[in-house]
């Protein structure tokens, strides 16, 4: 579903060059729950950004369910990140004027899609907050607002979850319970990738992919030390 061939990311300031991904290949199949991790300047922060097509390959393609993204137009990407990929962010990114039921409609609004009040009924339901739906996001706990994020992510029944540091402002009992809603939805069919440096969240994961200085170095299973076979 996912396919990156030599893709090569260069962020140029002045005459300065960076090089952020060095001729990275990667497949990640249909149905798959895939852990990037890597330390700070690694490409991590840089493949998400490619991966959720808020940005295009300098060099190489990806390829998103066989339509290489970097031919597409501005519209065409806008397109996918709000009707095929379902977004996760560290900070939950809820608006706080409005209440769950309203942020997890928000992409249906954007895509001119009906039925949304049942549909995000039914999307908080999976997340456990079929009770708190008139809630506003200042009256919901850290992980309560990650759930009604995860919602909002599915409720376009995306291709991929796409999850950045999901975890990262939560406690370690939160952290699980979040988890294991993303591993569900997983376990339903769905492909689920997570952005994070936390080996306790990429447990989780089936496949853990490592970057270091834009190059990936490992390819495993999660607590193996050599690159995984499949």
């Amino acid at each position: 579903m996912i396919e990156f061939e030599g893709v090569t990311k260069i962020y140029r300031m002045g005459t300065v060059e960076l090089r952020a991904l060095n001729n990275v290949s990667l497949t990640i199949e249909n149905g798959d729950l895939v852990a990037i991790m890597g330390p700070s300047g690694s490409g991590k922060s840089t493949m998400m950004n490619i991966l959720g097509c808020l940005d295009v390959p300098t060099e190489g393609t990806y390829k998103l369910e066989g339509v290489d993204v970097g031919s597409l137009s501005s519209n065409q990407l806008a397109d996918i990140r709000n009707g095929r990929i379902g977004f996760v962010f560290q900070a939950f990114k809820l608006i706080p004027r409005i209440s769950a039921m309203r942020n997890v409609e928000l992409p249906m609004v954007y895509g001119g899609i009906g039925n949304r009040r049942r549909k995000a009924l039914a999307a908080l339901k999976r997340v456990g907050l079929a009770t708190h739906t008139n809630h506003m996001p200042s009256e919901l706990s850290g992980g309560q607002q990650q759930r009604v994020a995860i919602a909002r992510a599915i409720i376009t029944d995306p291709v991929m979850i796409l999850a950045d540091e999901p975890t990262g402002n939560l406690d370690t009992q939160t952290t699980t319970e979040i988890m294991r809603i993303l591993v569900e939805l997983n376990e339903a069919g769905r492909t689920v990738v997570l952005i994070t440096h936390d080996e306790e969240v990429a447990s989780f994961a089936r496949r853990v992919v490592t970057l270091r200085d834009g190059e990936i170095v490992s390819d495993r299973a999660p607590g193996s030390r050599g690159v995984m076979t499949r």
